[in-house]
């Protein structure tokens, strides 16, 4: 195995959580989706199937370029929270089916092996696994089912769902930044993650929430908008001492 590699991270990693859930106990652990888990955003992949599909009228004539304005030049909140508006109306189980579907036309899912051996890990420790994302929870959940992470503890991006019938009014915590910390305690009862993964800065309150172990992950290639922001974490993990490594 070669040092920094998955394979050699993963090892060295799974000894410390065996270490401490021997020690300790089980206790939450925490991922971030997109990037971390797999090699693809599927917030975006289910925003660009609707577009393909010409499932909103509504939306703006260039949906796509109105998505990036907004994420640029307002805000990631501003942005990521307008990707579940825009289904302001429909069921909700008509956006799961669609969501579904656009995870299934990835087929397979790019889901990064030793990531997963983590999760099951995790899960034969009794440790409960939540994962943790910007991207709108709806979005995230087929790909949580293919991961073995049970869709009630994806703590995404969301608004409020009156009888089924989704609106344009947030709902819970906006989990970007200091956002998903204060998500995963809602959702854990305040007890904090012993352990958390991410591969962007908006997963850093993420990852220093955790109290024993971080992971940064990163698989962007230098093109990809994705890579500086990677780049700085990898930096932020050698400083730290923290798990780190490359998927490309």
């Amino acid at each position: 195995m070669v040092p920094g590699s998955p394979t050699y991270v993963a090892k060295q990693l799974h000894q410390n959580l065996r270490e401490y859930c021997d020690q300790h106990g089980p206790a939450p652990a925490a991922f971030d989706a997109d990037g971390t888990l797999w090699g693809t955003d599927l917030g975006e992949a289910l925003f660009l199937y609707q577009i393909k599909n010409h499932l909103l009228p509504q939306l703006p004539k260039k949906p796509w370029e109105h998505y990036e304005y907004l994420k640029e030049n307002v805000s990631h909140e501003v942005a990521y929270l307008w990707l579940a508006q825009i289904n302001k109306g429909l069921p909700l189980e008509q956006i799961r089916q669609w969501a579904e579907k656009a995870v299934a036309e990835l087929d397979p899912l790019p889901i990064y092996q030793e990531i997963q051996e983590t999760i099951d890990l995790l899960h034969q420790l009794k440790c409960p696994v939540y994962i943790v994302t910007a991207s709108i929870k709806w979005a995230v959940e087929p790909g949580a089912r293919r991961v073995g992470v049970p869709v009630e503890n994806v703590i995404g991006v969301q608004t409020q769902v009156d009888q089924g019938i989704i609106s344009d009014k947030a709902f819970g915590a906006m989990t970007y930044k200091q956002g998903k910390v204060i998500g995963l305690k809602t959702a854990t009862k305040g007890i904090p993650a012993f352990f958390c993964a991410g591969n962007t800065e908006g997963d850093l309150p993420l990852l220093e929430s955790a109290t024993h172990f971080r992971l940064v992950v990163t698989g962007s290639p230098p093109k990809n908008s994705n890579y500086q922001t990677e780049q700085k974490m990898i930096q932020i993990a050698q400083k730290n001492n923290w798990h780190h490594c490359k998927y490309y």
